[in-house]
């Protein structure tokens, strides 16, 4: 490849970077590839015009390795790394990781050059001589490594206490503040924090977190859904916003902010063996439906509060997921389904005649259930014995119900949590968004069909 002078390297990147020339256009002038620019540009955004500066540094088999981890930990392409550590050539970067995949790690040694040192004597005069145990100086660096690890855990039990976690951006600020006092090569050990990681947060000292902004949009959506979102549905409700971006990222960004959601726990079982009627698995899994009030499922889920159970017995419309009905009660008694199937058909017209699958709990078996179905001329469906996945639709919800509300709030008493459950309901319903409705709640998604129609 042609060398290119500071002067033709800075007038590059200033035309790219005023507006008036593209990546291409400027490559074509000056036959190389866009590549090229575009490494020259994001080495100016990094350094400045130090960055064209002509070095002959030799770089240490630590310093690749420290390139080589930023990258991996960072996801950060060769061309990129290269720019954040002022590195000529991406491609060296590659020959590396090359050479460590195919070779190990000794293949990153630099060869010394010229003729070796024959005098063995005068090579072990070179090296460092370490004190011996008990002497004054060991003592002495006893003491020294002593102090520093005080001072290390002082300050790194500090930021814990005030943020709970503590990242490698923070273990490299409390280097960046004891560096006067220690060695920073020894507190880069103690601390456990790759060299490159340290250098690079001290060259972004003082400069503006570019994510500053979308971080606080990121807390205000979970903290709107009160924590029951995760990077998933927050990716999509950004997209919803107009905020183009990889969910990797927010993934990321989340995870720098602790921010996750609860673990889903079981559900109650209603069966009792063979106390009625078994009706056969029509469903067969099939959990699409083109309309509404094609398809329903039901089940009963258990949970205890204030040393109480309660269940909940409610009906899902499998088009979109909206929850028709439900009941509430503190015993799994036959009315507990018998009202919900009551409040259920109220939302149905003449033509409307869905299926609706259950499991094999005696509730479901009984003769008043078939027949009250039979009147409504309703399709009745049943899952395999103990096989949950045949239902796993309405299992699905029990679970994010549970980890959404159940979970995650404080409830003074049971009618304190029966109200909370109504609002969670119509929360479910009309505004937690879905990926695969296209980022809409389940009544937006059967609203937006209708007007569509």
């Amino acid at each position: 490849m042609s060398k290119y002078s500071l002067a033709i390297k800075l007038r590059t990147v200033f035309s790219y970077l005023e507006g008036k020339e593209s990546f291409n256009s400027l490559a074509e002038e000056l036959r190389t590839s866009s590549a090229v620019v575009m490494n020259w540009v994001k080495q100016y955004k990094y350094h400045g015009a130090d960055a064209f500066k002509k070095s002959y540094t030799s770089y240490s088999t630590q310093y690749k390795l420290d390139v080589l981890n930023y990258m991996n930990e960072n996801g950060t392409s060769p061309n990129e790394t290269a720019a954040i550590f002022n590195i000529s050539e991406p491609s060296m970067i590659r020959k590396w990781r090359r050479r460590i995949e195919n070779e190990g790690m000794d293949a990153l040694n630099s060869k010394k050059k010229g003729r070796p040192i024959m005098n063995s004597e005068k090579q072990g005069a070179a090296k460092k001589q370490v004190p011996d145990d008990g002497s004054v100086e060991a003592l002495k660096a006893e003491l020294e490594r002593l102090r520093m690890e005080n001072a290390y855990f002082k300050k790194v039990e500090c930021l814990s206490s005030k943020q709970g976690k503590i990242t490698k951006e923070d273990k490299a600020q409390v280097v960046y503040e004891l560096r006067n006092e220690f060695s920073v090569k020894a507190l880069l050990q103690l601390a456990d924090v790759p060299r490159s990681t340290y250098y690079y947060w001290v060259k972004n000292i003082g400069r503006p977190d570019p994510d500053a902004k979308l971080k606080a949009l990121i807390q205000a959506i979970y903290d709107e859904h009160e924590g029951r979102y995760g990077y998933r549905r927050i990716h999509d409700e950004l997209m919803n916003r107009g905020r183009q971006l990889n969910h990797k990222k927010v993934q990321r960004i989340m995870q720098e902010l602790g921010l996750k959601c609860l673990v889903r726990m079981k559900k109650y079982r209603s069966y009792k063996g063979m106390i009625g009627k078994i009706a056969p698995n029509i469903l067969e899994r099939n959990f699409h439906a083109e309309k509404p009030n094609e398809k329903w499922v039901t089940d009963i889920s258990e949970f205890k509060l204030f040393g109480e159970k309660l269940y909940l017995s409610p009906v899902l419309d499998l088009y979109n997921g909206e929850i028709i009905t439900y009941t509430i009660g503190s015993r799994p008694v036959y009315s507990l389904v018998s009202t919900m199937l009551d409040q259920a058909f109220s939302r149905l017209t003449d033509v409307d005649k869905p299926l609706i699958h259950s499991d094999q709990g005696w509730h479901y078996q009984m003769k008043q259930y078939r027949h009250a179905l039979e009147e409504r001329g309703i399709k009745q469906s049943m899952s395999r014995k103990g096989n949950c996945y045949d239902n796993a639709v309405i299992e699905n919800f029990f679970g994010i119900m549970k980890s959404e509300l159940l979970y995650l709030k404080e409830f003074e008493s049971i009618a304190h949590f029966k109200q909370e459950l109504s609002k969670y309901i119509h929360y479910y319903n009309n505004k937690r968004i879905k990926a695969k409705l296209k980022g809409m709640s389940p009544v937006q998604y059967r609203t937006h069909a209708q007007q569509i129609a």
